[in-house]
């Protein structure tokens, strides 16, 4: 019976024994077939009822198996790249119980979280770092005798290995071979998309023609190598992985799986919709009728306004890192395949070859999740904006991400771009703006331009009562008191009108304005606090040298004295959960904002009464 047809009723007798890697190692190598059976069950029920990353974990059964009962863990440490593979794992080392609350509020990380179990060594979820880690691990425990037995294993799919990063650590690995690293090279061929590049032709070679005694090009860079073997067969991975240990030297052990195994609908998706699902009928592979969108994604807004207007520019490309679907690009790429660049889990590549088309000529709009644009910080800087290059980053799941959390959540490109000399950033408030703001972005050609787009149903379409000098007025209080100037940025827009609303209950009069650009700070910004009493700023990233930031030091140089009080999200790491409830927790609702400005209008006033205050 498969993993898919195998009903919740049956009791699931060898996976009820198996709560730690000692359990799994007392197994008989013939009961292994039928414990992944369990498994893949397990993770099918739970991971539909939650949503969370299924095409990866069903892929890795065998190996996690094989990986467990070879290696002691955590004596021996086992390294997740990229850390969406290690459901399996969680489930070997006690955490099966916690599955019914996978990736919610206070429940079980999608990823390893060291706050959880001694077995996970690192927070990973960004790709192309595991190998780092294990290069380091590795070094300190050639520096202590005591540890110099404990193996030091790195999980990594062929797609992260594409990252320039895996090739730094590699190279660092392979040429020392008193230094033994375990490389288990997990290849299905693909990461969010279809491996690309030389590297993915090299292991087509490898796993087709027989090159396994052959010099190859982890042979050339110093380390052993083993396989192909058939991942889905777990006594196999599991005898290569021991004579990977006792080769004491680098070694890379090839694994062949097929992401999405067990379950057809996910073998069968050459689109990868079910790498990460959100709650879904496992019978059918799809979501609930209650849990379909009412509403257009941003993603899927943008994507659609890309196409057209690539349409009507011949000098627009995209470029994007193994996310291709989850940016919004593959309506371009379907239509204009030969101008749509996936380069692989590559970031920093991405951002540099974006500069080198903008020399020559071409508009490229560089479509990454917001949080991934971290690793490119020294390119946008040095490579496209040192140069002045017409290049336009689309920046996704930015703000409050939900339940992927801490490694996920958008919270910090303002801060990072805000710093970058000649770049606009914009903050779309609703689909139309999204439109404008794209074409806007796509006619600079002085200069690199940003979008901010947030991970959520885009809404209703939030009209302007009137414009001035590229500010959007969204809203005036009927009375002629200019109290307070609320500044929303992009989708916050929605809730500043209603904290203006319950404010004005207060007998405070409001104006909602949105910037629509936000850095630079445009000059009419400047006019507009100057005729407030205190002006309260709203932006979904850090209050670090963000938005809020800008437009106080603006108004400090253009010598207004309105006070500027600044709302965002918490100067932390912010855990997983709902966005609205993640920003509801932040004050960025409502009735919080209208609190905020409350207190801060209080606390202006009785600055301005205070008698110990001087001018």
């Amino acid at each position: 019976m498969s993993a898919q047809t195998q009903t919740q009723t049956q009791a699931p007798a060898l996976l009820d024994s198996v709560a730690s890697p000692q359990a799994l190692r007392a197994l008989r190598p013939g009961q292994l077939p039928g414990l992944a059976e369990e498994i893949r069950t397990f993770l099918i029920e739970k991971v539909c009822a939650t949503g969370g990353h299924l095409g990866p974990n069903l892929g890795v059964v065998e190996l996690t198996l094989a990986l467990h009962r070879v290696f002691d863990s955590p004596r021996d440490a086992i390294v997740f790249d990229v850390g969406h593979q290690a459901y399996v794992h969680k489930l070997l080392t006690g955490r099966r119980a916690d599955f019914d609350h996978l990736r919610q509020v206070d429940g079980l990380s999608g990823y390893p979280s060291r706050e959880e179990s001694p077995h996970d060594w690192v927070e990973n979820s960004h790709a192309s770092t595991a190998l780092s880690y294990a290069d380091g691990l590795a070094k300190a425990r050639a520096l202590a005798p005591h540890h110099s037995d404990q193996a030091v294993v790195a999980v990594v799919g062929d797609g992260a290995l594409a990252g320039g990063m895996a090739w730094e650590a590699l190279n660092n690995i392979g040429g020392a071979p008193e230094r033994p690293v375990i490389v288990v090279l997990n290849d299905n061929g693909r990461s969010y998309a279809p491996t690309t590049g030389a590297l993915a032709t090299h292991l087509n070679a490898l796993k087709h023609e027989g090159f396994a005694h052959r010099r190859n090009l982890f042979t050339e860079l110093g380390l052993a190598y083993l396989g192909p073997v058939d991942g889905h067969d777990a006594n196999a991975v599991e005898g290569a992985l021991r004579r990977a240990r006792a080769l004491h030297r680098p070694v890379v052990v090839h694994v062949m799986t097929v992401k999405g195994k067990g379950y057809a609908p996910a073998e069968a998706d050459p689109a990868d919709c079910l790498h990460a699902v959100g709650p879904l009928d496992p019978a059918t592979a799809q979501p609930p009728a209650t849990t379909l969108p009412s509403a257009p994604s941003w993603t899927s807004v943008f994507g659609s306004a890309l196409q057209e207007l690539a349409a009507e520019r011949a000098d627009v490309v995209a470029v994007t890192a193994s996310m291709l679907r989850p940016t919004g690009l593959n309506p371009m790429a379907t239509k204009f395949p030969e101008r749509v660049f996936d380069v692989g889990i590559a970031e920093q590549h991405a951002v540099t070859s974006a500069a080198g088309m903008a020399m020559a000529g071409c508009h490229p709009v560089v479509a990454l999740y917001a949080t991934f644009l971290n690793r490119a910080f020294d390119q946008v800087l040095m490579d496209v904006a040192l140069h002045g290059l017409p290049v336009t980053f689309v920046l996704d799941r930015a703000g409050v991400t939900g339940p992927d959390g801490p490694s996920h959540h958008g919270m910090w490109d303002l801060t990072m771009l805000a710093a970058v000399p000649g770049l606009r950033i914009a903050a779309p408030r609703d689909a139309a703006q999204l439109r404008l703001l794209l074409a806007e972005a796509l006619d600079t050609a002085d200069g690199p331009t940003a979008l901010r787009l947030p991970k959520a149903a885009a809404g209703a379409d939030i009209p302007a009562l009137a414009h001035m000098n590229g500010i959007d007025i969204l809203h005036r209080s009927p009375s002629r008191s200019l109290d307070l100037l609320l500044v929303a940025t992009g989708p916050l827009a929605r809730p500043a009108l209603a904290a203006a609303a319950e404010l004005e209950e207060h007998g405070i009069g409001v104006t909602v304005v949105d910037p629509r650009w936000l850095v630079p700070v445009t000059p009419a910004l400047e006019q507009f606090a100057a005729r407030h009493q205190m002006v309260v700023t709203v932006e979904d990233s850090t209050r670090t040298g963000g938005t809020g930031a800008a437009i106080a030091q603006a108004c400090r140089d253009a010598g207004i004295n309105t006070a500027v009080a600044n709302l965002g999200l918490p100067h932390a790491f912010l855990p997983q959960g709902p966005r609205s409830r993640l920003l509801t927790e932040a004050g960025l609702d409502g009735p919080g904002i209208a609190d905020a400005a409350l207190r801060h209008l209080d606390r202006a006033d009785n600055d301005r009464r205070s008698p110990l205050r001087t001018s």
